[in-house]
Parts: C-alpha cells; structure tokens; sequence
C-alpha cells in the first residue's frame, strides 16, 4: 500500500475483533432463523390449525418483509448511525421472535413473522456495514469478512440442525424463542464495544418515493415468485405481481436519477465489480435455497430422517463452508483477484450440484449425498467471503449500508425466486412423471408408494439440473464483471469523489 493510501486509512478499532463477535452473533440468528423454522413448521401447522394452503405464508411473511425492507433498513441504518440501527434491530428481532413462540394462532404467528423479516431488515445491512467501517488492514479485514461469510453461507444448514433439535427434543416454540438469548447477548455487548467511526453518517433528508417504489416493487416481486410456486406462472394474480413489479422498480431507477438524496445512489449498483457481487451471489442463492429444500424432504419424505438426523445429514456443507470462507477465501484473498476466488467457487459449487441430479430413491448418503455437500460447501464457503468483503468496494462511507443492504436484497430475492422457481420446475417433473406411471401409481401398497417416491425424486433431479447452471451462470458473471486486483495491487478504482477514500482503502486497497 502507497504512503498515501496509508494515511488515507482511518487508525484501527481497539475493539474491533470483540465487535466482530457480536456481529457475528446477530448476523448467524438472522440467517438461520430463514430455514430454522422450516424443520418446526409441520408441528406448528397443526399446532395453529393452518390450512395447506396458508402455511407457506409462515415462511413467505418473513421473506417478503424481509426482502422488501432491506434498502430501507440499509439507509436507515446509514442515517441513524450503525451501531444504533444494529442494537434496535436485535432488540425488535428478540420482541418478534417472542410473539411467535407464543403465537395461539394463525394471525399471531404471520404478524410475527412480518415483524422478525422487518427488524431483520434492519439488523443485517447493519452489520455488515459496520464490519466494512471497522475492519481497515486488508489481511485482518480478510480473516473478519472470512468468519463472516462462513456465518453468512452456513448459517442456513446450521438452522435445519437447530431446528431438528429443538422440534424434536422441546418443541416448535423454541425455534422462536431461541432467538432471544442470541438477541440479547449480541445487543449489551454491542452497545458496549462498538464503536462507530466518526463523519460516516448520512444525514441527507430519507427519500421518500424512493423508499415506497423500492419496497412495494420489490415484495410484489417476491410475492409473485412465491404465487407462481402454488398457483402457478399463467395465473393472474401473479402475472400482475411480475408486471407491477417490473413499473414499480423501473419507476424506482428513474426516481433515483433525479433526486438529490436518493435512497440507493445508482452510483452504488452501476459500479462493475459490486454490481457483478449482486449479480453473481443473487444467482447463487437461487440454487442454495431450492436445494436446501430439496434435501430437506428427500431426506425426511423419501429416506425417512428424523428431523435431528436431517439436520446432521447437513453438517458436510457447514464444514465445506467453514473450510472454504476461512481456509480458502480469506487465505488467497489478499494475494489472489476476488474474481479468481468466486468464479472457480461457484465452479466447484457446481460440481457438487451436479453429483446431486444423479440422486435415485435408494441412493447412498455417503457415497453420492456426502461428497456433493462437501463441494457445495467448499465451492460456497470460497465465493462467499470475498463477495461480502467486495459489497461496499470504493464505496462513499455515508452508503456503506445502503451497500451492504444490496447484498442482503440480491441474497433474500434469489432466495425467494430458488424456492419458487426451483419447485415449480420440481412439481412438473413430478406430474408428468406421475401422469407417465399412473397404472403403477394407482395400484397402491408398496409398488404404488414407490412410483410416489420415484416421482419426487424425478422432481427434484430435473430441479437441480437448472441449479447446475445457474452456477454456471454465476462463474461466468463473477469472472466477466469483477475485475478489480487483490488489496495492494494496481486495479481498476471504483469512480467517486475525494470523500471515497476514507473507505476505499479499507475495503480493497488499490
């Protein structure tokens, strides 16, 4: 690093790796309470008296708060001052999650959901934000964005063990009530280290319009992924989800370009290597997330896994993760390009998910099921850190967490259109699969349970065959748009004016 480029970077937090640990706390809850409650979920329905029909609605109220509210809890968070937006984020999280644990009821619980996706919206940008503001050396902040990314990619898997555990041991309220303890350890300790570092704020007036085109286009674009999945792609509610969508985030873009404090500064999302991040790990999690799914029924339905065991079967992708955010990411991050670290990760994601379309009813778990997640894991865990660490590159201070909600945005969207789009592609291959063996189906006992189970299965292989792609997809883009150097070496810089610099450096070091 240049004599100047070290006297641009602000002098290090003292208590920056004690913070790091509260970060990451807040940031494990908010991730694995999105499958947490997958596992608990048959026990509730039935518990609550939720209809088939409603039930998605416990996980959809928490993605479409979630996902409709991160810009504007990114901003907030900018404008409040982090430290501030992260500690009322956790305590809103713990208040929800304490409402759903004691839910008596249909209503009660959706609400709460709503309420957990809404002060999580707040909570995540927040963190990741600070993380970007504290952390100023680039191998520190390297093995900081490696923990996280780890947190960020496995925290999903560590959620369906969780949730096993406490669905079968206690019961499904704990899957809620788990979140308080978390909450509460992560808020007293980060309200006593953290420290913000001073003239980061925006204090800009909140952009009002913005803030309603952007959540209004982007729920009615999770809620229509999310309707195509029940009622189908033609239907027309969701037609009209898909065009009101398409007007409301266009409206939104021009909106943007002409205000004077817009709520996402275009300069945010236009900039190659961070709009290559948004692009590259949305699609990503398209394929996380359908497969999540996948397996979680393969396993529970077609294998007949307890939900503990189901939970453990998942544990290979949390060690790939871990392995590859932190032994692999953030140990070649400071001397390799990030694009050289995320295009071959989501190759080697891939891979794994290609080992997964050969998956037949009696297939081995150690043989085919174990060696696909452990790829996924490594291939994930590689991508992931340097992509968190990329969020707010050259980044303004004042829009670090508008930044960082951008990460959170392309992850909780692609999360919602995987589900949506991954079972749709799922229950067709299923149907016609059905529609194919309908003598053998209708003959019932254990011929007939076969043909059931051989159809699922159908499903999910012709499923997962989109996912290889999209991971394909991924790699192309990661390598095609990022290309800034590893911290230290000449490359491209983000453009800006002077007051860039205070995080320019920090977040990768030109």
């Amino acid at each position: 690093m240049s004599k100047t480029a070290a006297s641009l970077a602000p002098a290090a937090d003292p208590s920056r790796w004690k913070a790091l640990v509260f970060i990451a706390l807040a940031q494990l809850m908010v991730v694995l309470d999105a499958t947490i409650v997958n596992i608990a979920l048959p026990s509730a329905q039935t518990d609550l008296g939720i209809s088939d029909g409603n039930r998605q609605w416990v996980i959809t109220a928490y993605a479409l708060a979630f996902g409709g509210l991160l810009l504007f809890g990114g901003r907030i968070a900018d404008k409040w001052g982090r430290k501030n937006a992260f500690v009322v984020g956790l305590i809103g999280f713990a208040l929800a999650s304490a409402l759903g644990g004691a839910a008596n009821g249909e209503a009660m619980m959706l609400g709460a959901r709503a309420l957990q996706g809404a002060f999580g919206a707040l909570l995540a940008p927040a963190a990741l934000s600070l993380l970007a503001v504290m952390f100023t050396d680039a191998k520190e902040r390297a093995k900081a964005f490696g923990i996280y990314g780890a947190i960020a990619g496995g925290g999903g898997a560590v959620g369906l063990i969780l949730g096993g555990f406490l669905t079968e041991y206690l019961n499904w309220r704990w899957t809620f009530f788990v979140n308080i303890p978390f909450a509460i350890v992560a808020a007293v300790g980060a309200w006593m280290v953290i420290r913000e570092p001073a003239g980061s704020r925006n204090r800009a007036p909140l952009d009002i319009p913005g803030v309603i085109l952007s959540t209004t286009g982007l729920v009615a674009l999770v809620y229509g992924f999310t309707r195509a999945e029940s009622a189908g792609w033609s239907n027309a509610l969701t037609v009209a989800m898909f065009v009101a969508s398409a007007l409301l985030l266009a409206a939104f873009v021009l909106v943007e370009s002409k205000v004077k404090s817009p709520l996402l500064p275009l300069r945010v999302l236009l900039e190659r290597n961070r709009g290559g991040v948004y692009l590259s790990l949305g699609l990503a999690v398209i394929s996380m997330f359908g497969l999540f799914l996948f397996l979680t029924y393969y396993l529970q339905v077609v294998k007949g896994f307890s939900p503990v065991k189901t939970g453990f079967a998942f544990l290979p992708m949390i060690a790939g993760m871990i392995t590859g955010s932190t032994q692999i990411g953030a140990r070649l991050m400071t001397r390799v390009p990030p694009r050289l670290l995320m295009g071959p990760g989501f190759l080697v994601a891939g891979l794994g998910m290609l080992l997964l379309t050969q998956l037949e009813v009696g297939s081995s778990y150690p043989a085919l099921i174990l060696p696909a997640q452990l790829l996924l894991g490594l291939g994930m865990g590689t991508a992931f850190m340097p992509a968190m660490s990329l969020a707010t590159h050259g980044v303004n201070p004042a829009d670090a967490g508008v930044a960082s909600a951008m990460v959170n945005t392309s992850q909780q969207v692609g999360g919602a259109i995987g589900t949506a789009l991954l079972n749709t592609i799922a229950a067709s291959a299923t149907t016609a699969y059905l529609t194919d063996h309908a003598a053998e189906a209708a003959a019932g006992g254990p011929a007939g349970q076969l043909i059931q189970a051989q159809a699922m299965v159908e499903g999910y292989s012709s499923a997962i065959w989109w996912a290889v792609g999209i991971l394909v997809a991924s790699s192309v883009i990661a390598l095609t748009l990022i290309n800034t150097g590893r911290p230290g070496v000449g490359g491209p810089v983000a453009s800006g004016s002077g007051e860039d610099a205070e995080l320019k450096v920090p977040v990768i070091a030109h």
